[in-house]
């Protein structure tokens, strides 16, 4: 399965997809991560130190000219099918979690991430993965990356949404965007909420029950400042990363 996740900036996003990964390796899983965001933080958030090792998918251009077949003058790849030995070249595997970055942008008006956006796309469209391996995949904030068709090989979509308005119109654009784009599982998860209050004002903005409501945790955001690992907290948060795995087991085998 490959799921993806996205939502307005600031709602949780790498918070959840860490500990969604938490919960698939302890489950088992094999876990590749690719942390799509142009300012990224997934290896922070994993508690990996020394991601700096990694070479970014925005830095695969030579390798790609060589091996994919770049048309003269053109900025994008085709990728023949045989893509999954071109993976490890670019992952760092630390405490059972495989990571990938897509790369940060540099320096001011360096361009759009585009032709890495359409690497990514075709990378997701033709890996092979087995039965035990899940990708997940941490967008950027917005829907710039649906606009692109970024995430069209996603399996599953989520969308973390916070109590308010503003989040809840941003939610519901890109559900929109997604099913736009053909996503076959799109579903929502509720992140910082405090009470029942916040669970239905969410669900009756949306439409649609989240299939998982994440506390407002003091854990995470001390861990967060600490400079320590969010999925290394003690806190519970109310078994959220544990029914969010729970449903996405059951959608996979609808």
């Amino acid at each position: 399965m490959k799921i993806a996740i996205s939502g307005k900036g600031g709602v949780g996003k790498t918070t959840i997809m860490a500990l969604l990964a938490r919960e698939l390796r302890t489950s088992g899983k094999e876990v590749l991560i690719i942390d799509a965001d142009p300012s990224p933080h997934m290896a922070e958030t994993l508690g990996i130190r020394d991601a700096d090792q990694v070479t970014p998918i925005a830095e695969m251009t030579r390798l790609l000219a060589e091996r994919a077949g770049k048309t003269a003058g053109s900025p994008f790849y085709n990728l023949n099918p045989d893509v999954n030995d071109l993976l490890h070249d670019f992952m760092i595997e630390r405490d059972g979690f495989k990571l990938m970055v897509l790369g940060a942008i540099q320096v001011a008006g360096g361009g759009c991430a585009c032709p890495e956006s359409h690497v990514l796309r075709k990378m997701l469209k033709k890996m092979l993965l087995t039965a035990n391996e899940v990708v997940l995949l941490d967008m950027e904030a917005g829907i710039e990356h649906l606009g692109r068709g970024t995430v069209a090989g996603a399996d599953h979509l989520l969308i973390v949404v916070i109590p308010s308005r503003s989040g809840i119109r941003t939610a519901l654009k890109i559900k929109k965007l997604a099913e736009d784009v053909g996503i076959p599982r799109i579903s929502f998860v509720g992140n910082l909420v405090q009470d029942e209050n916040d669970k239905t004002f969410l669900t009756r903005g949306l439409g649609a029950e989240p299939v998982a409501f994440f506390p407002d945790s003091a854990a995470i955001r001390k861990a967060e400042r600490d400079e320590e690992a969010v999925i290394d907290i003690s806190d519970l948060l109310d078994h959220a990363p544990e029914r969010l795995l729970q449903a996405l087991t059951a959608a996979g085998d609808d």
